[in-house]
Parts: C-alpha cells; structure tokens; sequence
C-alpha cells in the first residue's frame, strides 16, 4: 500500500514542500589523523568521512594499477545508527554493495592518473540512518576529498527523488518516504556537466514519469552543489585566515 506523502495544503510528512531538500550541515577536517575528513548532516542523516592517501599499495602487489590510483571504499554502519541492532556494522552483503556504489561514484570524480601505483581509501561511517545514506555518503567523501587535497574534475553529488501522490516528484526523500511503498530514484552525478555515474531505482517508473523524476534529482543535485560548494569556501577562508594567509576579500561566499 502506497501511502500519501503530500497534504492537500502541498507539504511532506516533515513540513517541506515537494520541491525541498533536508536541511545541510556540514564541515571540513574534523580529524587531523587522516589526510582528509568531514562531517556532514542531511535531515537526521549523519556521515562521518575519513581519506588516506594517496599512499603506497600495503600487502599483496597484484592490487597495483601502473596507469591510474586505486580507489578502496568501506562503508560501514554504527551500531547505533538505526533501531534494529546490527551484529555486524560492516562486511556484510547491503555493506558491500553500498562500497562498490561507493567507489563506482567517486572514482568518476578523482583523476586517478596522476597518481600511479597508489591507493586512496576512503572510510565512511553512518552515524544515524533517516534515509538517503548514500546521497549523504557520497556528498561528504565529496568534501573530505576536497579537504585532502585530491584533485576531481568536478563535485560528486547524489541526491534521492520519488513521486508522491501518484505522479508529483519530490526530491531528498526521508526514511518515511522510502518506506511508502513508492518508486525511489538515487543518482550521483556532475552538477555542472550533467553527467551521471550512477543510478538507481528501487522500482519501476512508468515511462511518462521518469524524466520529471530525474529532473528532480538533478535539480536537487546542483542545489545540493551550491550548499557543499559554500561549505568548502568557507573552510578554505577559515583555513587560510588561521595560518596568516587570504582575507575576506580573496574568497567570495
């Protein structure tokens, strides 16, 4: 059963309208162990995001790529992040294949080339689940990456979309949302070149109402874009101002 997830007045179960993201927070280098780190918020969503490297391949010598870095992604869950208890945080199957998405996603972004016979690992941890982990994961390794110094050609956003009352999209969808009973849509993508790494549905879309769906998650891929775009900014601004160097001025917010 397909509940209804927009009023009559046009609001969500959570007061925003269809068109809507959750509220982002987010911040850059909340540890000084990794090369990179950062924290983000989305809704009741939380991420935490550390990046080692690029460093020199450990162990077995047949992960070495000559060409290119290789990208290592674990994603895991705390123990505490949803109500049902989990034995196992990490290593099982949804844990894996959230890891290859993961990598399938950043390793678009990063231009691996430039560091040959390296690896980059990137370790994400969900420190509260209310829907929309892998948008949320894949926005703060984003900024963490950006922390570590590793050039990308361009952001990586993700971003979640759904209908609601049979054919009106939303965007960021909540963990309630999810569980409707609808069709949901993830990508991550380049907000400014348009291009998609991934996507995903749980279910099918009638043909008339996927592009509108997609739409939405593009759209709120680059409004998703502009906030850790900010986010960055005011790090670099923040950083630069501590050590003495930039003002106001160099950096425009």
């Amino acid at each position: 059963m397909v509940m209804d997830l927009l009023s009559d007045q046009g609001l969500r179960l959570d007061g925003r309208r269809a068109n809507e993201l959750r509220k982002i927070r987010c911040k850059l280098g909340v540890f000084s162990q990794p090369d990179g780190s950062a924290y983000l918020e989305q809704g009741n969503t939380k991420v935490l995001v550390a990046v080692y490297g690029p460093h020199e391949i450990r162990g077995s010598r047949t992960k070495v790529l000559h060409d290119q870095a290789l990208v290592n992604c674990q994603y895991s869950m705390a123990t505490f992040s949803t109500g049902e208890r989990k034995r196992r945080p990490r290593g099982d199957r949804k844990s894996q294949e959230m890891s290859m998405h993961l990598r399938q996603a950043l390793q678009a972004a990063i231009i691996t080339k430039l560091y040959p016979r390296t690896q980059i690992d990137i370790f994400v941890e969900v420190l509260q689940a209310d829907g929309g982990n892998y948008c949320a994961c894949v926005n703060a390794a984003t900024l963490a990456l950006v922390d570590a110094g590793i050039p990308m050609t361009e952001y990586m956003v993700a971003c979640t979309a759904s209908l609601a009352n049979g054919d009106i999209p939303l965007v960021d969808i909540s963990h309630l949302e999810e569980n409707s009973g609808g069709p949901n849509l993830t990508i991550a993508a380049f907000p400014l070149s348009r291009q998609v790494a991934l996507m995903e549905m749980s279910q099918r879309f009638h043909l008339d109402h996927l592009p509108k769906v997609v739409a939405c998650a593009m759209q709120g891929c680059t409004d998703i874009h502009q906030i850790l775009d900010q986010a960055v900014r005011r790090h670099v601004q923040a950083s630069g101002a501590s050590t003495g160097w930039g003002s106001k001025s160099q950096v425009d917010i």
